[in-house]
């Protein structure tokens, strides 16, 4: 009986772990169940919908995207170094200007190069048509505004430049080859427009302060003749100097007949005391002195004298030269500005036209594609391996 006892309690112990085992397991395929369920679930929101939903739209929704290009770059006549080291080193005559590409830059992409491309609406017309994907087209209802195009323009058109060469490339997306040459060209010429406006008013205003100091200079020069020529007028004179050198002349003359005359005078009165030339020649001799003292007082001491008006006329006449030579200075200016402003003649030079597309370059179909497929199997894994942490944490 013993024996026996023992053999029923080996059986029912190893029943019951039988029955554990089995729970076991069942509980481990639920479980493992529960997470291929989630799995699956997240495989298909992260990796099936969104292929699904890229292929649909680049595979049928998705407008064709035709690119034209073209590039240019803004040169102007560059003034020469005159030294020989200068012209050893630099022996051409053209540089880029690079203020002039930057304003190209700025219009192309500003709203006045926009309206321009939208005259009579034609911007509009052609990436409202109803040929272009819902998607991809601007809409033109009654909540759009001028901004809404504007962020719409900007997305289809694009100025870049290479600092090294200069070279502006600039690129317009439309969704007919037609279209993205045509605004392509337009914008092309409105740049060369910008272009020489700004050399013009460039030119135009270097004259225009140069002639403007022109102007200036002769009307001073004008005022200091007419100031010059009233005192002359005024005063009797028309070189002091040089009238009191005239003068200083005819006194030293009459000075010398002075002394010959006295000379004479004092021998008859030695030899010949009773002599009648005596008288003559004394009243010769006063005759004399009065006149060189009448000379003198008109060559200085008097308020009118030469000395007195020669200070007045130095000066007006100083300021008459320098007005002439502030004249001569703004006319040379004028004519180095004139010269200058032939050199500055700014202009777009165009390395390529605007090309006419013949195959649509955009959208990359099958990239954009592989590349949802491939992030969504990157987020699927992801969440996958976030998913099976949790559960095992929670287990």
């Amino acid at each position: 009986m013993n024996s026996s006892g023992t053999e029923v309690g080996i059986d029912g112990a190893g029943q019951l772990e039988n029955q554990v085992d089995l729970v076991n397991a069942n509980q481990v395929k639920s479980r493992i169940h529960l997470l291929l369920g989630k799995i699956n679930a997240l495989f298909v929101l992260t990796v099936l919908v969104p292929c699904l939903i890229s292929i649909l739209y680049f595979g049928f929704l998705a407008s064709d995207v035709y690119i034209s290009e073209s590039r240019f770059v803004v040169r102007s006549p560059e003034k020469q170094n005159t030294s020989g080291l200068g012209i050893l080193l630099k022996t051409t005559g053209f540089g880029s200007s690079g203020d002039e590409i930057y304003a190209a830059e700025s219009y192309m992409l500003s709203r006045d190069a926009l309206q321009a491309l939208n005259r009579d609406h034609s911007f509009v017309n052609s990436y409202s048509a109803k040929s272009v994907s819902f998607f991809d087209r601007f809409d033109p209802g009654s909540k759009s505004t001028f901004e809404d195009l504007y962020k719409y323009y900007k997305k289809k058109v694009n100025v870049e430049q290479d600092t090294t060469s200069s070279i502006v490339t600039l690129t317009v997306r439309a969704y007919t080859p037609q279209d993205a040459r045509r605004f392509n060209e337009h914008l092309l010429e409105m740049a060369e427009a910008t272009v020489n406006k700004l050399s013009e008013q460039g030119r135009q205003d270097l004259i225009r302060y140069a002639q403007k100091e022109v102007d200036e200079a002769k009307e001073k020069s004008q005022h200091a003749a007419l100031a010059l020529s009233a005192y002359r007028n005024e005063a009797g004179v028309v070189d002091p100097e040089k009238q009191a050198t005239v003068q200083l002349q005819m006194i030293s003359k009459l000075q010398d007949e002075l002394i010959t005359t006295r000379t004479q005078l004092r021998e008859l009165r030695v030899i010949a005391p009773q002599n009648p030339q005596i008288t003559t020649l004394e009243t010769r001799a006063k005759g004399l002195t009065l006149e060189i003292d009448e000379q003198l007082v008109q060559v200085a001491g008097g308020t009118k004298s030469l000395s007195s008006r020669a200070a007045q006329y130095q000066r007006l006449w100083l300021e008459s030269q320098f007005a002439d030579k502030n004249l001569a200075s703004a006319m040379a200016s004028l004519e180095e500005a004139r010269n200058e402003a032939r050199r500055k003649q700014t202009y777009v030079e165009r390395i390529v036209s605007p090309n006419l597309p013949d195959d649509a370059l955009e959208p990359r179909r099958l990239r954009g594609i592989f590349s949802t497929l491939i992030l969504g199997l990157a987020a699927w894994g992801i969440i996958s391996m976030l998913v099976a942490g949790m559960l095992e944490h929670r287990d």
